[in-house]
């Protein structure tokens, strides 16, 4: 299969129809071979547009998705740049080849590991992958100038969002009580003041540990 030419038709035809003008983004996901970042057995529809498990409960991004999120994020050369969830490094990966540094905190060993040797054996050297747990970021490099969730939740918490430093963005897809489809939303910090913005409709599996909390009614 030529993956070179199946990355450039996931361009072509899934992102540059779908809104996506930030050329810096367009690049990075030509450039990227998503290939290396699913299970050799799903190399053949890596490109597809959908998300692709690459471990139980977990997922690399539809790429439409991903795209409008790194857009919307307003993502710049300098920026230090946390992702919540590094899935087996895919999502980071796009992240470096426009920010200066990232962070990918990621609760499951297993992953760290694959995100960490795959991201090497590609020579991407500006991302650091971290195991913790998902909810509490990584606070200890923040603050950041950029969060971004790989994956939907339920709510994010006001731990993260405090991670954000001045001037920041934080950009995820927030699920829709009792729906499928949630709305992707921009976090953004001005002088500590945080507003929030809803952008676009968008459906993506959740992230573990950001699921609403229960309620019963006796």
């Amino acid at each position: 299969m030529d993956f070179n030419a199946a990355r450039q038709t996931m361009v072509d035809s899934q992102v540059l129809p779908n809104r996506v003008t930030d050329k810096r983004v367009i690049e990075a996901l030509a450039a990227v071979p998503r290939e290396a970042f699913v299970p050799v057995k799903m190399q053949e529809i890596a490109y597809v547009d959908e998300a692709i498990a690459v471990a139980e409960g977990r997922y690399i991004l539809e790429p439409m998705i991903l795209a409008r999120l790194m857009q919307a994020a307003d993502l710049k050369s300098g920026d230090v740049a946390l992702a919540i969830g590094s899935e087996n490094g895919y999502a980071p990966a796009i992240l470096a080849r426009i920010v200066s540094t990232v962070v990918a905190v990621e609760s499951d060993k297993g992953l760290v590991q694959q995100a960490t040797r795959t991201l090497s054996d590609l020579g991407i050297d500006n991302v650091a992958v971290v195991e913790g747990a998902l909810k509490e970021g990584y606070p200890k490099q923040g603050p950041y100038d950029v969060i971004f969730f790989n994956g939907a939740v339920d709510e994010f918490p006001d731990s993260i969002v405090s991670q954000v430093g001045d001037g920041g963005r934080l950009v995820a897809i927030v699920s829709s009580v009792g729906g499928t489809i949630g709305r992707a939303v921009l976090v953004i910090n001005v002088n500590g003041v945080v507003s929030r913005r809803e952008l676009f409709d968008a459906g993506t599996p959740m992230l573990p540990g950001f699921e609403r909390e229960q309620t019963f009614a006796f």
